[in-house]
């Protein structure tokens, strides 16, 4: 039989049986993914800290609110290359730099955060110096050894996406209980510090400490990077529709909070999407599914799209809570089945910086998201981004579909191009 025979032939075909447990098994896996956890939960906090931390001369708070987005904005301008300077180095030479000065900036924000100038400076060095180390973790989960099959890290990844979710359910919580019992300014000290421990916990590991990155070929910077691959572009359009949808409910909760008279939607509705992409996440990873990954983007995105339908006709806080879980079922899921393709399709030389890159249409999707959904006020944005996704990733299905749809291939190994010894 043949390779393609072969690849034919797993169509469809289930993955081994891989559980939870045997990812966490595997050497330092634990501590990569607690770091990176801890690490990323100022992505988080750190909208809150900022919009508590002072009114900065607005009565109204508008100067609040665009430091926050600024700081959204920067984190998404900086993500991308900082992962590319970690492809290019590894992640114990880039990683503690871009946290040292993340953090350095929330606690000068901390220390002066009346003067606006200074905190547009210091919002925007926060953001664009975070270290992208969801992005970072991504790749090491697909480093030569250290998951042992392609089923450990389409697992994996699943666990990845769906934990990561608790970072929007406990980051403003731990902003709230901070702020409560103390100050904002020591909530912005605390993102400092959670985002430098996280940091530490990850490159500590043997695994991040010897991956010594991959230098580019040509002395010639390629710009565009993982932007040159077609497949690579229409997953990253598709994922900013994806963002669309959700960067939209943040306002529209709002709306709903004014419209039912229930403030606690404001918060209630997105930390109930969050509540339910960490089940649907986990169930996702917790069994093998037929099908290519393609084929799992389309049913995702479709199902994403469906279940804004009942939020959208709720007629009640409870009904609008219980009814903002069902999408986020398959949002997780969605993000998973994301990670799994940029894996798949990622140049060998930019993988750190195409989940980053993935990460980023996502948040552009977002900003433009609450945008929309704060002009149009129109709930009709939350299943339209998640239709768009959809048919996007219909169309371009056969070339979203690798010649062995499970594949999942290990960076190369930068010392398998050097010349044997004689």
């Amino acid at each position: 039989m043949t390779l393609l025979d072969s690849a034919r032939a797993s169509r469809g075909r289930l993955l081994p049986a891989v559980r939870y447990r045997d990812v966490l098994r595997v050497p330092y896996a634990a501590q990569l993914l607690g770091g990176a956890l801890i690490g990323r939960l100022p992505t988080g906090m750190a909208p809150l800290a900022i919009l508590l931390s002072a009114d900065h001369g607005a009565e109204d708070g508008s100067s609040a609110s665009l430091l926050a987005a600024v700081y959204l904005v920067a984190n998404a301008i900086g993500g991308p290359l900082s992962a590319r300077l970690v492809d290019h180095y590894g992640p114990r030479r880039v990683l503690p730099v871009g946290a040292a000065l993340s953090s350095s900036a929330f606690l000068a924000l901390a220390a002066s955060p009346a003067e606006i100038w200074w905190a547009v400076a210091a919002v925007t060095a926060a953001g664009a110096t975070r270290p992208p180390l969801d992005a970072a973790l991504r790749t090491l989960w697909g480093v030569r050894g250290m998951m042992p099959s392609p089923a450990h890290q389409r697992v994996a990844l699943a666990l990845d996406s769906g934990t990561q979710e608790l970072i929007y359910i406990a980051g403003p919580l731990l902003v709230a209980t901070i702020v409560a019992t103390t100050s904002a300014s020591w909530a912005l000290a605390a993102t400092a510090a959670v985002g430098a421990l996280g940091t530490v916990l990850f490159v500590s590991t043997p695994v991040s400490r010897a991956h010594h990155g991959v230098k580019p070929q040509s002395a010639q910077p390629d710009w565009l990077g993982p932007i040159r691959s077609a497949r690579l572009r229409v997953l990253y359009a598709a994922m900013a529709c994806v963002g669309v949808t959700i960067g939209a409910l943040t306002p529209l909760a709002v709306d709903a909070a004014d419209q039912f008279d229930a403030p606690e939607l404001s918060g209630g509705l997105p930390a109930a999407l969050s509540c339910g992409a960490v089940l649907g996440g986990l169930a996702y990873g917790a069994r093998s599914w037929r099908g290519s990954t393609a084929s799992h983007l389309i049913v995702l995105s479709v199902a994403f799209a469906v279940g804004w339908i009942p939020l959208t006709v709720a007629g009640s806080p409870t009904t609008a809570l219980s009814t903002a879980v069902i999408p986020g079922l398959a949002m997780a899921p969605l993000l998973g089945a994301g990670f799994v393709t940029t894996s798949t399709f990622a140049p060998p030389r930019h993988t750190t910086e195409a989940h980053a890159l993935l990460v980023a249409f996502l948040d552009i999707g977002c900003a433009i998201g609450t945008a929309a959904a704060g002009v149009t006020h129109t709930q009709a944005l939350l299943p339209a981004g998640a239709a768009a996704a959809a048919l996007i990733l219909a169309t371009a299905r056969r070339r979203l579909t690798p010649a062995c749809p499970h594949a999942l291939p290990p960076l190369p190994d930068p010392e398998a191009n050097k010349e044997p010894l004689l």
